[in-house]
């Protein structure tokens, strides 16, 4: 166990279609027991075998603009007619119960969450290049030229706000990316600012 506990904290993975995010999530949740994933909520209906409270919240939209009117969302968005948000109460609650929080977004919603005053840590992730990034896209084999062309015109526009954000990984090895961000989470939950009661810890070592 911990003796010098941290206050835990949201990682926002932050990339343009096809960075990788998603994946290097999924790594980072099969590895790190005290990390969970943000349950986000959508007024759009469930696909498939999605379930409620584990894949999405699926709400109305009277439900959801009723939380939003109250503040409580981290962030929010209208997607192809469909809301979706990131609840605070969700994420505070998973952080006040002893997890970190991993989320990938996009750069606006990670922009709304920074500045929602919620203790975060950002993460770009990026291939080694824009050659690279084209070629994963076109490798998915799930959209048309014109779709693609899109995403990598999208792509541009976030990029150009990386300044805005903490930490970046070049996500060429997926292994090597995905030990990157680890340490990333390793190296925040050092900081003296996120431990509590370090000194009154200390001194009891010494009884």
């Amino acid at each position: 166990m911990e003796k010098y506990v941290s206050r835990r904290f949201l990682i926002i993975l932050i990339a343009p279609s096809g960075g990788g995010k998603s994946t290097i999530a999924k790594h980072i949740l099969n590895e790190m027991e005290d990390v969970d994933y943000s349950v986000s909520y959508t007024t759009r209906k469930p696909r498939g075998a999605e379930k409620n409270g584990i894949d999405y919240f699926f709400v109305s939209e009277e439900k959801f603009k009723k939380i939003k009117d109250e503040n409580g969302f981290l962030e929010s968005a209208l997607v192809h007619n469909s809301y979706y948000g990131t609840s605070r109460t969700y994420i505070e609650e998973k952080m006040a119960s002893g997890k970190h929080i991993v989320l990938d977004i996009d750069v606006q919603g990670a922009k709304q969450i920074m500045n929602s005053g919620i203790d975060c840590v950002t993460i770009f992730i990026l291939p080694p290049n824009i050659l690279e990034l084209e070629k994963r896209l076109r490798k998915r084999s799930t959209d048309s030229t014109e779709a693609i062309s899109l995403r990598l015109k999208n792509a541009k526009k976030e990029i150009a706000e990386i300044n805005n954000f903490e930490y970046l990984v070049i996500n060429d090895k997926l292994d090597l990316a995905v030990n990157a961000v680890k340490d990333i989470i390793k190296t925040e939950e050092m900081k003296i600012s996120r431990k509590k009661n370090i000194l009154n810890d200390f001194m009891e070592e010494k009884k």
